[in-house]
């Protein structure tokens, strides 16, 4: 894969958005986005984006390097018994929860290279944390496209399928928790008789500050003892969470959502 890179994106929900949104600050990749029975989103995306649209992407996979399939799970394997009949060594990315390169490679030519991304909805502003497994077919060159690819909307880690499917209730799923938090504390700032943007402003500065320490490095532990003096009205609070298993509380959530994803 030398020059540019042509990518299609058959999809284009929010995650394919994110994911063009970072592509189109390059000047690797060209982009095309085809999208099945919503011709008015993807009129959005080419105009929003200012990339080229196709109506029927089986005409222009002969000419592209990489395609993503940005679409609920269970529209994958229409898709894939169609691409199997048009492939001829493209790498084949999914960002779709449970569809794992495995599943790609049972249902693709032999020898395609593939992969699993799994970004949340942090790339949209360019600050996913995104998982990303390789397919045993993936060589170093489609691992450096695959890495230019998710560069535009944040950070990213290279893992197996196996810890995709465990990780991603933390990393896609436990942001949800992150903002219910984030919800009570602003109803709970604003009964004080502050505005709600202001009480948004404040929880919102206090969550990325705690974020931007913990990216550091610093042990969370550590952190916590930094906030809560012994004895202290922290030190009381960080009890009656204790006292209500937190910890129990998040592991169960965090299983549930894995459980449903491998439902």
């Amino acid at each position: 894969m030398t020059g540019k890179k042509k990518v299609l994106f058959i999809g284009a929900g929010r995650m394919a958005q994110a994911i063009i949104g970072g592509l189109v600050k390059k000047e690797e990749f060209f982009i095309w986005a085809a999208n099945n029975g919503n011709q008015e989103r993807l009129e959005y995306v080419r105009d929003t984006y200012q990339i080229d649209i196709t109506r029927d992407w089986v005409y222009q996979i002969d000419n592209i390097d990489i395609v993503v399939l940005a679409m609920p799970p269970e529209s994958h394997d229409q898709i894939l018994k169609e691409l199997y009949r048009y492939v001829n060594g493209q790498l084949i990315v999914t960002v779709a929860a449970g569809i794992a390169p495995s599943y790609l490679e049972d249902r693709l030519p032999v020898g395609t290279p593939t992969a699993w991304i799994m970004p949340n909805t942090a790339g949209k502003i360019g600050q996913s944390m995104t998982l990303y497994a390789p397919g045993r077919y993936a060589k170093e060159q489609h691992l450096h496209v695959i890495e230019s690819l998710l560069a535009g909307i944040g950070l990213f880690e290279k893992v197996t399928e196996e810890q995709i499917h465990q990780l991603t209730a933390i990393t896609g799923s436990a942001p949800a928790f992150i903002y219910k938090v984030a919800e009570s504390l602003t109803e709970m700032a604003a009964e004080t008789g502050i505005s709600t943007a202001q009480a948004r402003k404040l929880v919102s500065q206090m969550i990325f500050g705690s974020a931007a320490m913990l990216r550091t490095g610093e042990d969370p532990a550590q952190l916590t003892g930094e906030v809560a003096t012994p004895g202290g009205s922290t030190a009381v609070g960080l009890e009656v969470l204790k006292d209500y298993h937190l910890d129990e509380m998040l592991k169960e959530a965090i299983e549930a959502c894995r459980q449903k994803s491998r439902d």
